[in-house]
């Protein structure tokens, strides 16, 4: 589990593919930290450290993986947000986020607001279907909460600390658009299933 809460910004120092998936690997502060078999989200998706070196780790990334998030567009030189996963004994400061990736969204808008940053995202009904206004959502792994959501996208306002602390910092509107990993809240889903087996 984890809160999305970004601990460092990791590099990736190399990806190897195949046609069986992917080997990423990353370097980062808390390579020291991590154990083999350890799980570590990267860009908000729940990986398995495989191998240690140094100052890097490797993951495997399975096809499925790879299919559902934005981590086959890495390539050596990418930033990546990078969270432990949550001991019992400490502090929940973001929301409950498991590291699954539900879909990718697409970066189209972004406006200055104070000190903070508006970045408005692009999404598909089955996902906005679970976003409201207030509620949280994960961002490639940074708890965010949303300011406002209609029938195709969302909007969450990024403050100062976000900006400097994960890869959010560095988004642009681009032609074609950034893609950035979507988690939305669990407990919605959870609510929708239970919801509709008493309705059937």
């Amino acid at each position: 589990m984890f809160t999305g809460l970004v601990e460092d910004l990791g590099r990736v120092a190399a990806v190897e593919s195949n046609g069986d998936g992917a080997v990423v690997w990353v370097e980062s502060s808390l390579a020291p930290q991590v154990g083999e078999g350890d799980s570590v989200a990267v860009n908000g998706v729940c990986l398995t450290a495989t191998r240690i070196e140094g100052d890097r780790f490797a993951f495997d990334v399975m096809l499925e993986s790879l299919r559902r998030s934005s981590l086959g567009a890495l390539d050596a030189g990418s930033t990546v947000n990078l969270e432990l996963a949550l001991r019992a004994d400490a502090r929940l400061g973001g929301h409950i986020m498991q590291g699954h990736v539900d879909g990718v969204g697409t970066v189209s808008g972004m406006a200055e607001d104070g000190f903070s940053r508006v970045v408005t995202i692009d999404a598909g009904p089955e996902l906005l279907k679970y976003v409201v206004e207030k509620g949280s959502i994960a961002v490639d792994g940074v708890s965010l909460t949303v300011s406002r959501v209609d029938d195709t996208s969302f909007d969450v306002s990024l403050i100062p600390e976000t900006l400097e602390r994960t890869n959010l910092g560095g988004m642009t509107v681009t032609r074609p658009p950034r893609t950035v990993n979507l988690e939305v809240d669990v407990v919605a889903k959870y609510v929708e299933k239970l919801v509709g087996a008493h309705t059937r």
